[in-house]
């Protein structure tokens, strides 16, 4: 597992404030939400400028009928993604709670497991319910084998950014008063409990990373980089999904696709998206710079 964390007693107190707010905030999810037997379809299930298409003109053209049913895909296919990418961290967690170079963290982890578990319940409900589907999702293939202390912050960074990414969403979507209640509660139930999440994320990958570099060659550190870089843009791309465009009824879904990602004008949207992680991951000196490549 590698070596120690290089524990502070900043990490220590986070661990312990964070652990508190988690037995304070708990809540049952199986009582939490009521869950009406339909939701209304005309009318937006996710904000409009988190839609794939928004700030093309797509946008302008496709007219409001379409952009509502839009959502509503567009909106099964977020959730979807977030069920995916919490079976994969709570399998990378579990993988790591009471092993060595994690004892401290550990009683954490018990917190993290079984949040996530019960967030990826209640994400999986809204799809099946008003879904009836939950959406497949893409895996980016592994580089050739990573040392163990690479292998560790990997983990941990990549847990990091997808919570961040699903964070803005969350943040604008409980707040938003033009969506249905229950749409509301999902976001701000899930960004309520992923604020200590990202809290904690930040002071561990921030060990993990010091660890790393002390372990490994700046030409490792480099290709490092390298891999997190892509792994953004393949976090980014997975928002345009060609089967949410052909369950909108929207013709040609997988040109539909290959135009937003290739539109100049996503850019900045995507940028928005991504502000936070990206300038914490310069800030402590993972990115060398704001770049990012193309897939």
């Amino acid at each position: 597992m590698g070596a120690a964390l290089p524990v502070t007693d900043r990490f220590m107190e986070i661990l312990e404030r964070l652990s508190e707010r988690s037995v304070e905030d708990y809540y049952n999810p199986y009582q939490t939400f009521q869950w009406p037997e339909t939701l209304e379809e005309k009318q937006y299930w996710m904000t409009p400028e988190l839609l794939s298409v928004y700030g093309t003109d797509h946008f302008d053209t496709l007219g409001e009928e379409t952009l509502q049913r839009l959502s509503k895909w567009e909106s099964i296919n977020f959730y979807s993604l977030n069920v995916h990418g919490i079976r994969e961290l709570l399998i990378e967690v579990i993988g790591r709670i009471h092993m060595p170079g994690f004892e401290v963290p550990s009683d954490f982890f018990h917190h993290f497991i079984g949040e996530e578990n019960e967030h990826m319940w209640f994400f999986s409900e809204f799809c099946r319910r008003y879904g009836d589907k939950i959406y497949g999702s893409p895996a980016m293939s592994a580089d050739s084998a990573w040392e163990p202390e690479i292998e560790n912050f990997l983990v941990f960074t990549r847990i990091l950014f997808f919570e961040e990414l699903v964070d803005h969403h969350n943040s604008l979507m409980g707040k938003d008063a033009s969506l249905c209640h229950t749409v509301r509660e999902v976001n701000r139930i899930h960004h309520q409990d992923e604020s200590r999440h990202i809290a904690f994320g930040r002071e561990l990958v921030s060990l993990l990373y010091l660890r790393m570099c002390e372990a490994v060659s700046a030409e490792r550190i480099r290709e490092v980089e390298a891999y997190l870089k892509r792994y953004v843009v393949f976090s980014i791309n997975s928002l345009y999904n060609p089967q949410v465009y052909k369950d909108a009824g929207i013709a040609d879904p997988l040109g539909l696709r290959k135009s937003l990602i290739a539109d100049e004008r996503r850019r900045a949207v995507e940028r928005r998206i991504i502000r936070k992680p990206l300038a914490f991951f310069q800030k402590i000196g993972i990115f060398s710079d704001d770049s990012l490549p193309v897939l």
